[in-house]
């Protein structure tokens, strides 16, 4: 019989080839409408719905989607309910249920999908899916180990999430001055944005011409800003000096601030080389300001941008709005000393989404060479 590439030294048994009806039995999720409050969790394909006052099943089960979301296994050891769009499984003695729902993480689902629209799994093809399965032992050794690196990923992402809300809270400190860093107590100025600089909108070259897309000059549209990040742009497409001045978009000189004025509106960047955007952008570059510390006070003002919002079918806010926009500047030593602070917390959770990226890519690794 096969066995994994890699595996405990103190192991050398054969694996026994399995499937998931042999160790498995597949119940369906009910309807929780009806059911009192109480202290049990409902879960749901996106998590726990409500609490409730009764359970379906008390103990460890692999919950597995039936309907939407089919490809996020999750394992569950306590008391609980699940709705009608959940399987969730009794798993016999000759399997321990954490080695299979690590089983679970690497399959397939969505190759087993028994739909045209919404994705959905039925019994037949989760009793079908193939496993090896090593003895109790092995097969505790491998899901304790997966398990150690299941909760460092979990700290690492408490810690991203954890210094994101930190930076969050620093920066609605910042902006309202309720915190001054020492040495500065000059008032600010209230100023309207369209003072701060000159702006500029983009557009989209025509993609019927290919020739426009073979050049050396950046452009990017919305897509290629993060929700999280001020420093993120993400370059993958390129023109030509032909398909500016066939177009509307243009060239943004470096350290100007990208703000998205429609499709996505809230993300906000400042460029460290010059390039072209689409027409989803309205990029302000500073007379004499720090665009970094711009980038961050337009970022923490992404509430009223969204409130700006206009449109039917594509929402966005016009130039006039961010040019009428009242904000509050102070001086270039502290918009400095704010910029540099709150970069220094990015690079702290860039560090750490980093950290967990790499944990991640670990364990997949480890997954393929730790199952048959």
């Amino acid at each position: 019989m096969a066995t994994p590439k890699l595996r405990f030294k103190e192991f050398d048994e054969d694996w026994t080839a399995l499937k998931y009806e042999d160790i498995l039995n597949i119940k369906y999720g009910k309807d929780h409408k009806k059911l009192n409050s109480g202290n049990i969790p409902v879960f749901g394909t996106g998590g726990v719905m409500r609490y409730v006052d009764q359970f379906l099943h008390d103990g460890e089960s692999i919950l597995i989607g039936r309907k939407g979301t089919i490809d996020s296994p999750k394992y569950v050891n306590e008391k609980f309910w699940t709705v009608d769009t959940l399987f969730y499984t009794e798993i016999k003695e000759q399997a321990v249920p954490k080695f299979v729902y690590q089983h679970a993480l690497q399959v397939n689902w969505l190759k087993l999908n028994e739909a045209t629209g919404v994705p959905s799994l039925n019994t037949k093809s989760i009793n079908n899916v193939a496993i090896n399965l090593p003895p109790l032992k092995e097969q505790t050794k491998i899901a304790t180990f997966l398990s150690a690196v299941d909760t460092k990923i979990d700290e690492l992402t408490q810690k991203h999430e954890l210094l994101s809300e930190y930076k969050k809270g620093m920066m609605q400190q910042l902006f309202s001055q309720k915190l001054r860093f020492k040495g500065f107590s000059a008032s600010w100025n209230d100023i309207k944005v369209g003072s701060l600089g000159t702006f500029n909108s983009g557009g989209t070259p025509s993609k019927k011409n290919s020739a426009y897309w073979k050049g050396d000059i950046p452009w990017i549209s919305s897509s290629d800003l993060t929700e999280d990040s001020i420093f993120e742009v993400m370059t993958t497409r390129y023109i030509t000096r032909e398909a500016i001045d066939n177009s509307a978009t243009k060239i943004i000189p470096k350290n100007s601030v990208l703000i998205v004025s429609r499709v996505g509106v809230g993300k906000v960047a400042v460029n460290s080389s010059q390039l072209c955007t689409s027409q989803d952008f309205t990029s302000l570059t500073p007379f004499e300001d720090n665009p970094v510390f711009l980038a961050y006070l337009l970022k923490s003002k992404a509430s009223r941008l969204l409130e700006f919002n206009q449109g039917t079918s594509i929402k966005g806010f016009v130039r006039d709005d961010l040019i009428n926009l009242s904000v509050s500047i102070p001086t270039k030593e502290e918009q400095t000393k704010i910029a540099d602070f709150l970069t220094t917390i990015d690079q702290k959770i860039d560090n750490v989404a980093e950290q967990i990226d790499h944990a991640k890519t670990w364990k997949k690794g480890l997954l393929q060479q730790m199952f048959v």
